[in-house]
Order: structure tokens, then C-alpha cells, then sequence
């Protein structure tokens, strides 16, 4: 993921107080995130002052030609063919259904660069690092077919948390997304057997409801994994940021809905 800001330097001094953050030229336009000496994030200047500020996901693809091309087939709309990133891979950008705007990524390789590349994620799941991300959408009658057809996740839809019990915040339509595994009958690989859920999501939807804007279009929400989520809170507004949901308690932790002093909205989640 990367941040798409209208002042690098000043998203450098906002993330690196907020998260700790340490900062390295990338290749391009890019900066470097790094959380105890590991890769993170990127920060990445807007290249369109028209475009939205946000933090951007990227999804990862074996082939990202023929990823990219199944986006059409499934109802999305293709904003970016594929393209190198210098030895990194190959990026292009997309929408769902919903207009929910997403990237596609392939590191290294043949189309995308040298052997190797950039995987991804160095550290996640810890204070300072990536957790989870979430797609926003008033079409779930549309979007999850898309995500399940072009990525094959196998989707499994939570209970709404008002059947969870008191103080799991708002009661939502959502729906995790779990990427095609083995045969569950192979005991090759007992991990590869468990069942699509909450131990195998790497994504979610969930359905905007009448408490959201009805201007507010489709996107995706990143996670950052904190120690204090109302600490974290507090902090972004101190640094110049809002507060757009305060912190409040799931069944997975404490969150809050946060924006930086660019505009650019992000969640934070302190695991109990």
C-alpha cells in the first residue's frame, strides 16, 4: 500500500511521529515507510492534483496481464494497463463494480522487472504495520461477485455485530474474503485444510448503510496495528488530523476511523 499525499514531507513528519516510521529515498517518486527497520508502507506524491488523497491498496498477482484483463469480464473498470516499475515489478490500477479503486501488483519477473522484486509487506501485524483492509460499498450485489470471480476468494459473511453482544460498534453488512486453498481432504499441509473464515481472510466488505454520506463513493480502508488506539487518536489530532469514528470496541480489538492532515482516511486497531 502506498499513500497518494499532495506534500510528501509533511506526510513523512505526520506518520513518522504517529507510527514511528523511518523514511528511505524508493524508487520513482516513492518514499520508503519503515516500521523497526522494516518495510511498511511507501508515501508517493499525487501526480493529478484533481485526484483523490488516500491511501492505496495493491493486490498481488501471479500474472498481471491476465489479472488485469479479467477486471472488465467481471464488471470493473480497468484505469491502468500494466506498466513496470522500474526493478520492482509491474503495477496497474483498477475499479470494482462499486468504484472502489484498488491496484494490482507483480513483483520482479518477466513483466515486471528483475527476479525478484518487491513482495510486498515486510512486517505486519504488529504496533506500526499494516493489519487489515476493508472495501466500502453501497453494491455488494455486484462487488462481491467481482472480487470472487477475478481474485477467486471464497467469501464468508460475519454476523452483524449487534448479534455479537453490546459495544461491537456499528451493525454492518460484512463479508471476509479468503484466497483459493488446497484440497482440504490433502493432509499434505494442515493449514492449507482450514476453512474459509476469519482465520484465512486477507480482506473484507463491508456495505455503506443510511449512517454514511450518500455522496461518499465506494473505497477501500487500511489498518495500522497500534498499541493505544485512543492514544493513536489523539495523536492525529495533535498532528492536525480528524477523528471520523472514535475509538470504540470489536470482538478483534479497539478502532478508530482517522484522517491525516492531508485528508487521507485510514483506521487503527489495538488488538486485545
Amino acid at each position: 500500500m502506498d499513500a497518494a499525499l499532495p506534500d510528501t514531507e509533511a506526510g513523512k513528519r505526520f506518520y513518522g511521529e504517529l507510527f514511528g516510521w523511518t523514511f528511505r529515498p524508493g524508487d520513482g517518486p516513492w518514499t520508503d515507510a519503515y516500521s523497526d527497520g522494516l518495510l511498511a508502507a511507501a508515501i508517493a506524491p499525487k501526480g493529478d492534483g484533481r485526484m483523490p488523497t488516500i491511501w492505496n491498496v495493491y493486490l498481488a498477482a501471479d500474472d498481471i496481464t491476465a489479472l488485469a484483463a479479467r477486471v472488465p469480464e467481471a464488471g470493473g473498470h480497468l484505469i491502468s494497463s500494466p506498466r513496470p516499475v522500474g526493478r520492482l515489478g509491474a503495477v496497474a490500477m483498477a475499479a470494482d463494480p462499486g468504484g472502489a479503486v484498488f491496484g494490482l501488483w507483480q513483483a520482479g519477473g518477466e513483466t515486471g522487472g528483475e527476479a525478484g522484486g518487491r513482495a510486498g509487506f515486510e512486517t505486519r501485524g504488529v504496533p506500526g504495520a499494516y493489519c487489515w483492509t476493508e472495501v466500502y460499498t453501497w453494491r455488494k450485489d455486484r462487488v462481491d461477485p467481482f472480487y470472487e470471480e477475478v481474485f477467486g476468494y471464497t467469501g464468508t459473511d460475519l454476523p452483524r455485530p449487534a448479534e455479537l453482544g453490546p459495544g461491537c460498534g456499528p451493525a454492518m453488512d460484512i463479508r471476509l474474503w479468503s484466497p483459493r486453498t488446497a484440497d482440504p481432504a490433502d493432509p499434505a499441509d494442515p493449514e492449507e485444510a482450514d476453512e474459509p473464515g476469519e482465520r484465512t481472510a486477507v480482506a473484507g466488505r463491508c456495505v455503506l448503510t443510511e449512517a454514511f454520506p450518500p455522496e461518499l463513493p465506494g473505497h477501500f480502508l487500511v489498518y495500522f496495528c497500534v498499541k493505544d488506539c485512543d492514544a493513536a487518536a489523539a495523536t492525529v489530532v495533535r498532528l492536525g488530523g480528524r477523528v471520523q469514528a472514535p475509538p470504540f470496541d470489536i470482538p478483534y480489538g479497539r478502532i478508530a476511523v482517522l484522517m491525516d492532515n492531508q485528508g487521507a482516511l485510514f483506521a487503527v486497531l489495538a488488538e486485545t
